[in-house]
């Protein structure tokens, strides 16, 4: 079996935008490539070992999504390295992962600019400490831009299991 496909948010904390990304892409590919990928989160300024928030993990139920084992955790070079895909939520979260690791620049993406390269764009808004209506604003705009890059995600993944 060809190694897993491996996509990783990153936001500040790890326990709002992060998660949340990454529960709602993880039920997308279940659909569209099962077995074939892995999806995981860190962040750039996380405590280790914290939950997700409680919002966060009630919005994800409209997708039928579970963070109820998340487990936030720090993004650290062997992280970026082992992911073929990379999203941050902001500029600032691209910049600290390429600073991190200068070498996954090719991999690396401002999550809204997806395709494009530019580290430079609108970032995810973050929101931690605000009721639940934020992170519903919050994670209908992160489901609304995975469905645009779910196509080019799908086809990145079919690439890699053929070159294995």
């Amino acid at each position: 079996m060809a190694e897993p496909f491996v996509i990783l948010f990153v936001c500040t904390g790890n326990t709002c935008r992060s998660p949340m990304a990454e529960a709602a892409l993880r039920v997308l590919l279940t659909k569209e490539r099962p077995g074939r990928f892995e999806v995981i989160s860190a962040g750039t300024g996380a405590a280790t070992g914290f939950p997700a928030t409680m919002y966060a993990a009630e919005v994800v139920g409209m997708w039928n999504a579970d963070l109820s084992q998340h487990q936030s955790q720090q993004v650290k070079r062997s992280l970026i390295e082992g992911a073929d895909l990379i999203f941050g939520m902001t500029s600032e979260h691209v910049k600290e992962i390429l600073r991190l690791a200068p070498g996954a620049r090719d991999k690396t993406y401002l999550f809204k600019n997806f395709p494009d390269h530019s580290p430079k764009g609108e970032g995810v808004d973050d929101p931690i400490g605000q009721g639940l209506d934020s992170y519903n604003e919050t994670f209908l705009e992160i489901g609304e831009y995975l469905g645009k890059h779910l196509p080019l995600i799908v086809q990145m993944i079919d690439e890699k299991q053929t070159q294995s």
